[in-house]
């Protein structure tokens, strides 16, 4: 039998915890509940964010029925909320405003992690917090069911960054996950003994996030925004300056400079790359967001390499509808992270398009369309595409 640490539980020769950061503080307490299977699994992760934060509990089970401590916590329903998605979750953004005093972290398979939350009354009085990660999951040895979901250490450490603001501390989490990850890689292609399980591989078929692109790609309109944004703690909202947008199924394209009703940020014009007076002297954004309004069709939909940038629409007043995620897309098609959406382009080798339109924002919306339409070629494959190489191993 091989030798476990006691610690991380996993055999000593594939053990982490060297790769722990010191046991980090945090002002909010992390109630992690996991499913019993979870706890099975070697390769899980809520152990290992547990052994990075001081201020977190691990609790084992399925139905918490009668638990003393989660019974404790439901007393003080203003003070807990339960990082799980729904139709009545509210955002990390906004919860940041009013932070939770302890946030109860589901651990196990979606299904599993459902399970827990519905069989639960106690968990489904307590208000939920949702998410969409900055970067895709980096959980390359399991499979994950959608673009937003991410393990459950990755999740931790995107909010608490989010909540506590200091996004760059809770990263040092990571290293032992990273680290766990490429290991894992490292022996599975070094394995000379068969798999203790035949597995049975269907036809293949492009990721479900290139399906869709080349599904909706008719009614696909690119977007790009560039924002007037001032540095954390001025307590002024970004506002967009910049729009650019395409539809590349027909070629039609749009672009407008919006000048700023906010104090125009020093650094504005440096990052958008464009004069100072020409931001000042742009379009009225009423008109601007109205004429884009006009250029989408009803049943178009949009894509982005980034939420950022939605956010920016939708806070300029835009109707609401369905978007795509580029960026996430992008790191299935590469099996791992995709950075700028400039060196994307690079990495796919996408087409060669025209610049037409000036600024950072005109490089970008080249280098977004450049990607869409490789990934929608590859959504209509019938066979694999070459291997590509393998980005964000980590470290």
């Amino acid at each position: 039998m091989r030798s476990l640490c006691l610690r991380c539980r996993r055999p000593e020769s594939a053990c982490y915890c060297a790769q722990l950061p010191p046991q980090l503080e945090t002002k909010t307490r992390v109630v992690f509940l996991q499913h019993p299977r979870e706890r099975k699994v070697a390769i899980g992760t809520a152990r290992m964010a547990h052994l990075a934060l001081s201020n977190s509990e691990l609790h084992e089970g399925v139905d918490f029925t009668g638990h003393a401590r989660l019974e404790e916590l439901a007393k003080r329903p203003e003070s807990v909320a339960v990082l799980f998605p729904g139709e009545e979750a509210i955002s990390v953004e906004e919860a940041r405003g009013r932070p939770p005093e302890t946030l109860i972290v589901v651990d196990g398979t979606w299904p599993q992690a459902r399970k827990i939350v519905t069989r639960n009354p106690v968990l489904a009085g307590l208000p939920r917090i949702g998410f969409v990660p900055r970067r895709p999951s980096n959980y390359r040895i399991r499979s994950e069911p959608a673009d937003h979901c991410v393990s459950t250490i990755e999740a931790v450490v995107e909010i608490l960054g989010i909540l506590e603001g200091d996004s760059a501390r809770f990263d040092t989490m990571l290293k032992a996950f990273e680290y766990m990850v490429d290991t894992q890689l490292d022996r599975q292609s070094t394995r000379t003994s068969p798999n203790r399980r035949r597995i049975y591989f269907g036809p293949w078929r492009p990721p479900l996030e290139l399906r869709e692109l080349a599904e909706s790609y008719e009614n696909l309109v690119l977007f790009y925004g560039e924002a007037n944004a001032h540095p954390d703690g001025t307590n002024i909202p970004s506002e967009l300056v910049h729009a650019v947008a395409c539809r590349p199924a027909t070629g039609e394209r749009f672009e407008a400079i919006l000048a700023p009703e906010l104090e125009l940020a020093r650094s504005t014009p440096l990052h958008v790359e464009l004069p100072e007076a020409t931001l000042l002297a742009g379009e009225r954004r009423a008109d601007a967001l109205a004429r884009f309004e006009a250029f989408l069709r009803p049943d178009d939909e949009l894509a982005v390499w980034t939420t950022f940038a939605l956010d920016l629409l939708w806070a300029g007043g835009v109707t609401r509808r369905k978007a795509h995620n580029v960026r996430l897309a992008t790191a299935r098609a590469l099996k791992g992270k995709a950075g700028g959406v400039e060196q994307a382009a690079e990495l796919l080798k996408g087409p060669d398009l025209p610049l037409w339109a000036p600024g950072r924002a005109g490089r970008r919306i080249r280098a977004l369309e450049s990607v869409v339409r490789e990934l929608v070629a590859r959504g209509n494959a019938t066979e694999p595409p070459q291997k590509l190489p393998r980005t964000g191993t980590g470290g």
